[in-house]
């Protein structure tokens, strides 16, 4: 404990230095206002900005993507109170009473109740990170490359099964990512591998362009074809702002309770910040001492899930700073930025680099305040950005896109390639294939071939190595079950809906 007292005011020193806070800055005002956006998501904004900070600091890059994903989660919920649209799929629960509030008068205490209890769940659940990342790094020291690999089949089939509402279409997105991940040059053999005669392709697929085509082109795409959709009407901010002590009295427990769902779940491999939002909202309903107000603008229904939606950001990096397991699309997006620079989250980074790493998460509490700061008295500022014409909007975003790819890799071919991926983000979200696998395949996908390999090459070619490790064993069991639940699980459904 007092080790990590000592790391974390060595990362806060690191945190405060100007041009650190200046990146913080930067990345919590892009977070909530992609946030505010209705469609423009974190993941698909730090995607956009890997191409241009290729170049630049490790420290502030990585401490700038940490800020736009704590914005993004505070951002989500203004719409998802003002015009019933949640910027984000973790602010859904938000808005079923956070627009009814607003509705009623009472826009103001809705979002300041979202303000305060996003910043006191993201500063208890970066206390849990700062005091759990450094136990679970000492448990991961000991792993050998069959639980790494293990571990990764654990990571495959729990995000390929949790993303979107098919676990096949996710299953097929990550071996669509598994088979873009065999392209290049083979480390063990030299040999190449899918490349077609292109040199280009030795290197293998960018994940930076893969990136920046599925989210960043292939949403542009997706929302020009959607001609037809509906005028969102804005809510205006109507009487005060402020909480009244009923309100603070109300929201408190709440705020605490989130933040017990959001943290833990969202440190799960198949975690992410749907499940604990909906768990939080069904459990203050149930508690409440008010509960006709519930359908009506019930202001614990805005204070727990948004408390759990930003517990859930800190969960998240836990399992990717510490194992290097993304479990969002955005963190898989960190995780392709950490790789930008040469660098591979897990137990080694702690050592090699415990200054970015630990400076990375002291910047989070800077964030939290400046997102506290920042959220309440400029409310006005970010319904504004609603006013942006969407054609503007992703017009830019292409623009932006594309001469970030040319900056970051001048050649044809991966603009030819930020094209078709840009295609084929399109026609996946029309054909409802989540997206996410598709990066988490590419990055993790070589990182598990090379342990499986390591784990063959020591056990002399014997397959049966990988299961005489406890934990290896433990973790392939696990995935098992993680891919053959969702499927008992449908059948089931089919079978009581054929009985009924």
């Amino acid at each position: 404990m007092v080790d990590t007292f000592a790391a974390l005011a060595h990362g806060m020193a690191v945190a405060v230095q100007p041009l650190n806070l200046l990146y913080a800055l930067i990345g919590v005002l892009l977070g909530t206002a992609v946030g505010v956006l209705p469609g423009i998501g974190p993941a698909l904004t730090v995607a956009l900005l890997l191409p241009v900070t290729y170049k630049l600091d490790p420290g502030g890059s990585l401490i700038m993507f940490a800020g736009i994903y704590y914005g993004g989660m505070y951002g989500g919920s203004t719409t998802a109170i003002l015009i019933n649209t949640p910027g984000e799929s973790a602010s859904m629960a938000t808005a079923l009473e956070g627009n009814k509030m607003a509705k009623a008068g009472r826009g103001g205490p809705a979002l300041a109740t979202a303000a305060i209890g996003s910043f006191v769940a993201g500063t208890i659940a970066t206390i849990g990170l700062a005091f759990l990342a450094p136990w679970l790094v000492d448990f991961a020291v000991r792993f050998g490359p069959e639980d790494y690999f293990a571990l990764m089949c654990v990571a495959f089939v729990t995000v390929s099964a949790t993303f979107g509402d098919s676990p096949i279409r996710g299953l097929t997105s990550l071996f669509i990512g598994l088979t873009l991940g065999l392209v290049g040059i083979d480390k063990l053999t030299g040999q190449a591998r899918l490349a077609f005669g292109i040199p280009e392709l030795l290197d293998g697929v960018e994940v930076t362009t893969l990136a920046v085509g599925l989210f960043a082109l292939g949403e542009a795409l997706y929302v020009a074809s959607r001609r037809h959709h509906t005028e969102e009407k804005l809510e205006p901010v109507r009487g005060s702002l402020w909480m009244t002590k009923e309100d603070w009295k109300r929201s408190w427990k709440p705020w605490l309770r989130g933040t017990l769902f959001g943290f833990p779940i969202g440190a799960l491999p198949a975690g992410g910040a749907e499940i604990p939002t909906f768990l939080s909202y069904s459990t203050e309903k149930r508690l409440t001492k008010h509960p006709e107000q519930f359908g009506k603008g019930a202001i614990e229904g805005v204070a727990g899930p948004e408390a759990a939606n930003n517990a859930s950001a800190a969960g998240t990096l836990v399992p990717l700073l510490t194992l290097g397991l993304p479990t969002s699309a955005t963190a898989a997006m960190m995780l392709a930025g950490f790789q930008q620079y040469g660098l591979n989250p897990g137990p080694l980074l702690f050592a090699e680099r415990p200054e970015l790493v630990w400076g990375l998460i002291a910047s989070l509490f800077i964030a939290n305040c400046m997102l506290l700061v920042l959220n309440l008295p400029l409310v006005g500022l970010w319904v504004k950005l609603l006013a942006i014409p969407q054609p503007w909007l992703y017009a830019g975003i292409l623009v932006f896109a594309t001469t970030g790819t040319i900056a970051a890799k001048p050649s044809v071919v991966e603009l030819s390639m930020l094209a078709g991926f840009g295609v084929m983000g399109f026609l996946m979200r029309r054909f409802d294939f989540p997206i996410a696998p598709v990066v988490i395949g590419l990055i993790l996908g070589p990182i598990a071939e090379s342990q499986l390999r390591r784990a063959m090459a020591i056990s002399l070619g014997d397959p049966l190595a990988l299961l005489q490790s406890p934990m290896s064993a433990t973790l392939l069991g696990v995935a098992l079950i993680a891919l053959v639940a969702p499927f008992v699980l449908k059948g089931l459904g089919r079978f009581k809906a054929n009985e009924d």
